[in-house]
């Protein structure tokens, strides 16, 4: 397997892009394993950029106990207890209409959350403002923002929700209450998965113990850091069916970074891949797709065994694309860029949660995990990262080449019963269509880039696109977007 070369820390974008390009000009001698129905040419390109080193945040909110209590404490309204980041593991009652006490039910609404990662920039340079401390400070006791592993960035994280029209809302909250905060401090928040210009490298960590701690250790990764993600946290009523779950959405990765690329530009310039936060991203050496393990107790030991041999730092640093939350009853989806505007985020969420509620079908009726090689699941997400909706996939079952627009109705059929149980399908077909006639975010960032006259014209055009409104449904009309 193509060992990721080391990427000194002082050439930040042109070392990363040549380590990248080494690993797919090894793995042309290694392509052979991918499918034998994939050319060599195809496959090397689509060749996992996952070094073989590989060993194998605030959530709004997510219901406590990870026991339901007994089935007579059901009820039409049952109150359960909502962690909400930065509280310090208190939590706050909320009332779940259908809901039983303490759990999330694996029929009717499932409850998700989503994280979303911000880069703080200058207006007119595009350079990284490092006032994501400050920002925080300035919006003291608001739990939903929080600060990163650097100083250029935010985090946000929404409440509880059980519908897509409820976390749009609380998605633009977040994001326009960040912003606003950005703009007292001079500086732009900005939804894109790397930052557009050059970063300050090791300079820009965040003065905390932990994340010092982590810069000491892994400092060529850290130096590189700084993507931002869209983390969808969904509600599983235990471990063990939340393993299950992880097996099931393997296989689908690839098509939802597809849908949610939105990092082209990079350094100053086109980076030539729809994600180029997935190339970053994947230097660490547990950004693995997730295994399939029989049970919690496995997974817990693969998780325990890479911390003891030094590949994390902890639990929280175990970076799986999917995993199971380390703070809470949820599984948590890191596979997408943080989308350039929050209509594609509740996109993003509610594919993600029909996954893991159609997971959660498959696994009670005893459904077979799909057979997915390792080498067909990283070499989807390579294609993925690579083209985003812009060119040739993999598909996810029979891990043979399709066009992006086989892959994208190969999703949407085998989530739409669940889309349909949560009332999600106008939702998620009307953003399918935006997607369509707009472009992901990364193909809009390019044409941003390229026709915008100056650099503050970018910036501006970024911003701007990042606190694009979400309109939720009226009773009886379609969904939509308003830009």
């Amino acid at each position: 397997m193509a060992r990721t070369p080391p990427i000194p820390a002082g050439q930040p974008l042109d070392a990363t892009r040549k380590a990248a390009e080494q690993v797919l000009t090894l793995a042309g001698a290694e392509v052979v394993a991918v499918q034998a129905g994939v050319s060599v040419t195809l496959a090397a390109l689509l060749w996992p950029l996952i070094p073989a080193a590989h060993a194998v945040a605030g959530l709004a909110s997510a219901l406590s106990p990870r026991r339901p209590l007994p089935e007579q404490e059901a009820s039409a309204e049952a109150q359960v207890v909502v962690v909400v980041p930065g509280s310090g593991g208190a939590g706050r009652v909320v009332t779940v209409p259908g809901g039983r006490r303490g759990t999330v039910r694996a029929a009717g609404v499932i409850t998700l959350g989503v994280e979303e990662e911000f880069v703080l920039l200058d207006p007119s340079t595009g350079a990284t403002v490092l006032a994501g401390p400050e920002l925080v400070r300035m919006l003291g006791g608001e739990p939903g923002v929080q600060q990163e592993l650097m100083r250029f960035q935010v985090e946000t994280g929404t409440r509880v929700c059980t519908s897509l029209d409820d976390l749009g809302r609380e998605l633009i909250r977040l994001r326009r209450l960040a912003a606003a905060a950005a703009a007292r401090l001079g500086c732009r928040l900005v939804a894109s998965g790397v930052a557009p210009y050059r970063t300050p490298g090791l300079a820009a960590v965040t003065g905390q113990p932990r994340y010092r701690e982590l810069a000491r250790r892994y400092a060529p990764v850290v130096a590189e850091a700084g993507t931002c993600a869209c983390h969808v946290h969904v509600g599983v009523p235990s471990r063990d069916l939340g393993v299950q779950v992880l097996a099931r959405v393997r296989p689908w990765l690839a098509p939802l970074l597809a849908v949610t690329a939105n990092s082209p530009i990079a350094g100053g310039r086109d980076t030539g891949w729809a994600s180029w936060r997935y190339v970053i991203q994947s230097r660490w050496p547990t950004a693995t797709p997730p295994e399939v393990w029989p049970d919690a107790a496995a997974y817990d030991t693969a998780v325990s065994r890479l911390i003891g041999e030094g590949a994390a730092l902890d639990e929280r640093n175990v970076y799986f694309l999917a995993r199971l939350s380390p703070r809470y009853p949820t599984v948590e989806v890191r596979i997408a860029d943080v989308c350039l505007d929050a209509g594609t985020a509740v996109l993003a969420a509610g594919l993600t949660r029909a996954l893991v509620a159609t997971a959660l079908a498959e696994a009670r009726r005893g459904t077979p995990v799909p057979a997915a090689p390792a080498r067909q699941v990283t070499a989807a997400l390579a294609a993925a990262a690579r083209h985003g909706l812009a060119g040739a996939g993999i598909d996810p079952v029979t891990g043979q080449p399709v066009d992006a627009t086989t892959l994208r109705s190969r999703l949407l059929d085998h989530v739409r019963p669940a889309l349909s149980d949560h009332g999600d399908t106008a939702t998620v077909t009307g953003l399918l269509r935006r997607l369509d006639d707009q472009g992901t975010g990364a193909d809009r960032q390019r044409a941003l880039f390229t026709s915008a006259a100056s650099t503050p014209a970018f910036i501006t055009a970024l911003a701007h696109a990042t606190l694009s409104c979400y309109q939720p449904a009226a009773p009886v009309a379609a969904r939509q977007v308003l830009e």
